[in-house]
């Protein structure tokens, strides 16, 4: 069963609670997404470390309900 845009952004937001997060639906079958996430959460961690979290608030959906997921993070610019 896939998962909706709306159901990937609330467990990402409910992890990273400050998120800016906007999702894509990259074959309109929903099961192929873009996920941009922008978090203060991130900031002093690696790319593979603020991955690391984003798949964690997934809670085990990636590979199951979640078939594919082009991520990508970033720490808010405060400049």
């Amino acid at each position: 069963m896939a998962m909706d845009a709306a159901e990937i952004e609330s467990l990402i937001k409910q992890s990273l609670p400050d998120a800016q997060v906007t999702i894509e639906d990259l074959r309109g079958d929903g099961d192929h997404y873009a996920a941009y996430v922008s978090s203060a959460q991130f900031v002093g961690k690696s790319r593979v470390q603020q991955h690391q979290l984003v798949y964690s608030a997934l809670k085990g959906r990636m590979g199951n309900e979640l078939h594919a997921l082009a991520l990508q993070t970033s720490a808010p610019d405060n400049t």
